[in-house]
């Protein structure tokens, strides 16, 4: 989500509709125990946080309730999300953050499958690596919604999952929607220019870190400013 400061021109008189969006916070360990976690710059074409470093992702399409999953999520995540959402819009919400990971980073996570040659169009790159997305490894972090009266407005879930479900190559591959792709450790995330809602995410991924049972909360806008509720 945008900070403010970078709406006041485009401001609308009325809020549009939050968009059904995803994000994928990729993670792994590295020999002395720290997490780091996968970014990217988006690029300056971009009018949605131009320059700013996020997490693979984007919005979910039509088709992602149809994707052709290998696993699908696990029960724990889908009662999470099934309580604001049917469960074929958290389907594709977990399906567009597998799609939108492999588009901008290359990465691929997924599992083999004979039949991913039948796969359609969105899914090329699965297909080329000869594996089917797998949502299984998904575990929702938090919920995140922009607030009224924003050029673009999105309703945005965040997973998490580890590094080591990637299928084949763990090459970067840039597809120009995300520019310096790199894996940075969570201390050295300041090193980054973050939007606001990113570091909030973050700061829901150290918690759940520490204690994955905790109840999963969510932000959004009040008339008295931001606010924190669990899911």
């Amino acid at each position: 989500m945008p900070d403010a400061k970078n709406d006041k021109k485009t401001t609308p008189k009325t809020s549009p509709r939050p968009k059904l969006a995803s994000s994928l916070l990729l993670r792994r360990k590295r020999a002395n125990g720290e997490i780091e976690l996968l970014f990217g710059r988006r690029s300056t074409g971009h009018v949605f946080m131009p320059k700013k470093y996020v997490f693979p992702g984007g919005r979910v399409d039509p088709t992602d309730g149809f994707a052709p999953l290998a696993e699908e999520l696990s029960d724990k995540t889908r009662s999470v999300m099934t309580r604001v959402l049917t469960e074929r819009r958290a389907r594709a919400a977990a399906a567009a953050a597998l799609r939108e990971t492999a588009e901008e980073t290359g990465l691929i996570l997924g599992k083999p499958a004979e039949d991913a040659c039948k796969f359609k169009a969105p899914w090329a790159p699965f297909e080329a690596a000869g594996a089917a997305p797998n949502a299984a490894p998904l575990e929702v972090i938090t919920r995140a919604i922009t607030p009224p009266k924003r050029p673009r407005r999105f309703d945005a879930w965040f997973f998490t999952c580890d590094a080591e479900h990637v299928h084949g190559s763990t090459d970067l591959t840039s597809n120009g929607e995300l520019e310096d792709l790199k894996w940075v450790s969570l201390d050295d995330r300041g090193t980054l220019d973050l939007p606001i809602a990113t570091q909030y995410v973050i700061g829901e991924l150290e918690t759940w870190l520490k204690d994955p049972a905790r109840p999963i909360r969510f932000l959004k806008s009040t008339r008295s400013g931001p606010q924190v509720e669990t899911l």
